[in-house]
């Protein structure tokens, strides 16, 4: 009898024991379906589409804390930040003052020479490291002395909202630019000039990296050219016309979109703003083949305003005027200006004239 308790006392407690670690596994695998779930609903949220920013600099970036203001308090999922520096040049806590710029260089930077084929390699290589983060849909190439117009939320939302590229391109039939010797590979017909400062999507992206018939020509026909008289200590040679210069950075976008028959999918004009108009200008360092610099005496909101002012642009050797719409309604022809020294670009910040803080809303594309 007393056998028969015990077994009967252990066949219970078995039994007990089963339902207790039955209701443990199953709790446990409905906590663990439930996290998958989570898991599985979160990953098939869809992405952001994000903007590249490709900082085309020297060597530290002069004007990191305007392009702080400009992305602080932003979704860094809608945005990423890539800089083609001198080879060697880190970007660390002792070379920028902002945390966006920390260790954004690229490790396989080249030795950029002005005139030169280099300029085109180092676009390439921002590219490169760009395209390898597949939510990055479009590409801005900016200089570092270039300035934010408005605040992010109105520049992601005018260039997403367009399906083009943004490329400065005209037909260049003054300056006697094109070498005979690149044609029948680049046809007089297909040659343009531009703005280096182009905003690429994806498709015209993954075009450039993958060229391998434009630039060549680009590298074998573009020589370098004398500099201006008044950069030289001697004249020019009585027979410069072996130093032909086809200026590549000025070329190459538009005219390799151009020769693969893509200027259907471009706006035409450049987002970034550059004065090149020098009649009033006295200083030697403004006058030549370089743009305006703006100075600190420069920096007021008349101008910024007078740039935001902006809404048509006018291309003379093609006779057309390009009027600046976004969402096919009229808007500001420029989102982005150069060329600004460090001085003259933190007055604008802290007179509060650029605008770029999250708060600066005055424009919008609703």
């Amino acid at each position: 009898m007393m056998k028969r308790k015990v077994l009967l006392r252990h066949k219970w407690k078995t039994k007990v024991f089963v339902v207790v670690l039955l209701g443990f596994c199953f709790s446990t695998f409905l906590l663990m379906e439930a996290q998958y779930r989570r898991i599985g609903a979160s990953s098939m949220l869809p992405q952001k589409p994000k903007i590249a920013f490709l900082f085309l600099a020297r060597n530290r970036l002069p004007l990191d804390l305007v392009w702080d203001q400009f992305f602080q308090g932003e979704d860094e999922n809608r945005f990423s930040i890539y800089v083609h520096s001198r080879p060697g040049f880190l970007l660390n806590r002792l070379t920028t003052r902002s945390k966006y710029f920390l260790d954004r260089q690229v490790n396989n930077s080249v030795q950029i020479y002005w005139g030169e084929a280099s300029m085109i390699q180092a676009e390439i290589i921002l590219l490169q490291h760009a395209l390898m983060d597949p939510f990055n849909e479009r590409f801005a190439f900016l200089s570092d002395s270039c300035i934010p117009l408005y605040n992010f939320s109105y520049t992601y939302d005018y260039i997403m909202s367009a399906s083009t590229s943004f490329v400065d391109s005209f037909a260049d039939t003054k300056e006697g630019r094109y070498n005979p010797k690149m044609d029948p590979v680049i046809p007089v017909n297909d040659w343009r000039k531009g703005s280096q400062w182009v905003i690429l999507t994806r498709k015209h992206a993954e075009i450039i990296v993958k060229d391998e018939v434009v630039f060549p020509m680009f590298q074998r026909h573009c020589q370098r050219k004398s500099l201006p008289e008044f950069w030289r200590d001697r004249p020019v040679p009585a027979d410069n016309s072996k130093e032909h210069n086809c200026i590549p950075d000025e070329h190459y976008v538009a005219t390799l979109l151009a020769h693969k028959g893509l200027e259907g999918e471009l706006t035409r004009r450049s987002l970034t703003h550059t004065s090149w108009d020098i009649s009033s200008s006295k200083g030697r360092e403004r006058q030549g083949w370089h743009p305006v610099t703006y100075k600190l005496a420069d920096a007021t909101p008349m101008l910024v305003q007078s740039i935001k002012d902006i809404d048509n642009i006018y291309y003379e050797t093609e006779y057309r005027r390009e009027w600046c719409t976004s969402k096919g309604k009229p808007a500001p022809c420029f989102l982005f200006a150069r060329k600004f020294t460090r001085p003259a670009a933190m007055r604008l910040l802290n007179m509060s004239a650029l605008g770029v803080s999250k708060e600066a809303s005055s424009h919008s594309l609703r």
